[in-house]
């Protein structure tokens, strides 16, 4: 064991609290999936799928969010070895979801570069830095903003914020304070003297002058309650509103033409990088402690959680391939549980800390990618099972238009999810071994075969629905025309056994002609629609004629019930 055992005493505790390795430097990625709704400019589906990235285009000065133009244009000078060992970690077809197709061969340049990637970047420059503050009382902690960024997806209405933090020279417990408490997009209550639980006391976004561009507003519990009994739905903090303007929360009075719901958990999904002056020194609490994101705690604390429920935590949270006294980066270990991806590795080691080759890139590329592809299928999916849950609430059997309109938006849905399947459902993104065991750890915790499965039933069901539905009105039609072609026989047959000069008016005036005609189409008319009109119980009169167990008396009771009231 290259830890220590746990502390048995409060005086041990307190020792190895003391002791703890510091941390050299710190990185934490954030990543929020969100919804977006149909905007009322483009209501269509067509429209909603390809709007979301053009309309922020549109925007121009009035957005502070850029498109971003990424390595894979062909602009050799800002390719680099990272970017090329992030496009080898992935098979060809999570490629060609991530960068795009290629310029084919004898293609002029420039031509289907990026351009043609189901994915679109959009980055804004005006965040520096900001700062927090965990507890009241405690010294504000001033983390550099690397970048932030938003993940569109053709034919997906899910867009992903991505926030990438970092800062040096940090205490253990502040980067699980700081892991802990950021990434909440409202609090989860409050205490009785108002203070907010579980998030940051204070957040302020910094330009790059210092100046404060947002503060958080959690302890504004009045706002919160209100905005709840309101609109039945979370408040968004205002750090994190400003962050996503101009896209606004659609249960808000707050004008914009995109719109986002929460969709998970209000808890970001989070990433972390963490270079320690001696891993070796991290106990087992503090493992269970980071891989869990359960925060600091107390110097005396041990486990977060029962012993038992924690029995197979190495097992099930723990990727310790290259935790050994060797290799290029000894000592590395990586900790995922779905909602959460960590490395802690030493900072002595070159490698670890590369930003070009290292593990360093490797977290802020394959790893951070493969981390954004599982939330992503994630995200898709719950966002269909919301669309079906809505085509529901919008359904009114008794209204013809909303039957109409349901039927549409399930083949709608049915189309898309095909699509999804087809365009971005991947078992399997990469064969190195590194990338492949922590994909599968991070679809395996969040239970993504599962989730599939369960919505791709229910779109079935839906789907099997309409297509039964559909045969049962053809079934019914086709009877109703068939009981129609019955008693109409009756009257072919008879005439055409009298012959068709039963009224000798062929030697007619011509207004005498035209009398009779209209007046036998008039009545062939009034009989055939008649007919269509009892046509239902008129089938339920011959079924009872074929019914051989049935008497005479039942047969003629079924014939009186064709022209009795409320027969149906």
């Amino acid at each position: 064991m290259l830890n220590p055992p746990p502390a048995t005493t409060p005086a041990e505790a307190n020792a190895l609290h003391a002791s703890a390795p510091a941390v050299q430097h710190f990185r934490q990625a954030l990543l929020w999936p969100l919804r977006l709704m149909p905007t009322p400019t483009a209501p269509d589906s067509k429209s909603a799928h390809h709007g979301p990235w053009q309309v922020l285009r549109d925007m121009g000065e009035a957005s502070p969010w850029r498109e971003e133009v990424d390595e894979y244009t062909g602009d050799s000078s800002r390719f680099h070895e990272r970017h090329y060992n992030e496009f080898v970690s992935f098979l060809p077809y999570v490629q060609r979801f991530l960068y795009g197709e290629g310029r084919a061969r004898g293609a002029p340049d420039g031509a289907a570069g990026n351009g043609d990637s189901p994915m679109r970047i959009f980055r804004r420059h005006d965040i520096a830095a900001v700062r927090l503050v965990a507890q009241p009382g405690d010294a504000p902690v001033t983390l550099q903003v690397i970048h932030c960024d938003l993940y569109f997806f053709f034919d997906i209405d899910v867009v992903l914020l991505n926030l990438e933090v970092g800062a040096d020279h940090l205490s253990l417990a502040q980067a699980q304070e700081i892991l802990y408490r950021f990434g909440r997009a409202y609090p989860a209550g409050w205490e009785p003297d108002g203070t907010a639980l579980h998030c940051m006391a204070s957040v302020e976004w910094l330009a790059a002058d210092g100046r404060v561009l947002a503060r958080s507003d959690a302890q504004q519990r009045d706002a919160f309650l209100s905005h709840v009994a309101q609109y039945r739905a979370p408040r968004i903090s205002s750090h994190w509103a400003y962050l996503m303007q101009p896209l606004v929360t659609d249960y808000s009075d707050e004008p914009g033409v995109l719109r986002y719901r929460q969709i998970e958990y209000y808890r970001m999904p989070v990433m972390a990088y963490l270079s320690l002056d001696d891993p070796r020194r991290l106990t087992r609490d503090d493992f269970v402690r980071l891989a869990l994101v359960t925060g600091a705690g107390t110097p005396d604390a041990h486990l977060p959680y029962a012993d038992h429920h924690l029995a197979d935590f190495e097992h099930r949270y723990c990727y310790d391939r290259f935790w050994v006294n060797a290799g290029a980066a000894p000592n590395t270990r990586y900790l995922c549980n779905g909602h959460a991806l960590v490395v802690v590795g030493d900072a002595q080691s070159e490698f670890f800390c590369c930003r070009d080759r290292g593990v360093l890139a490797q977290f802020r590329h394959q790893h951070f990618l493969l981390f954004l592809i599982a939330h992503f299928q994630k995200a898709s999916l719950l966002m269909f099972s919301d669309q079906l849950v809505e085509a529901l609430k919008r359904l009114d059997i008794r209204s013809t238009p909303s039957v109409k309109q349901f039927k549409r938006a399930i083949r709608a849905s049915f189309e898309r999810f095909l699509r999804f399947t087809h365009r971005y459902w991947f078992h399997e993104i990469s064969e190195q071994a590194q990338v492949r065991a922590l994909s599968h750890m991070c679809a395996s915790h969040l239970g993504l075969d599962a989730l599939y499965d369960e919505v791709k039933a229910r779109i079935a069901d839906m789907n099997t629905y309409l297509d039964a539905d559909s045969l049962r009105r053809q079934a019914s039609t086709v009877v109703r025309l068939t009981v129609v072609t019955l008693f109409g026989l009756i009257g072919t047959i008879t005439t055409g056994f009298l012959g068709m000069n039963l009224l000798a008016e062929a030697d007619a005036p011509l207004w005498r002609k035209a009398l009779w005609f209209g007046v036998v189409f008039v009545a062939t008319t009034w009989l055939t629609i008649y007919t269509m009109v009892k046509s239902q119980r008129l089938s339920d009169f011959i079924d009872a004629l074929s019914n051989d167990r049935l008497g005479f008396r039942g047969k003629m009771a079924a014939l009186g019930r064709v022209w009795r009231s409320g027969a149906d």
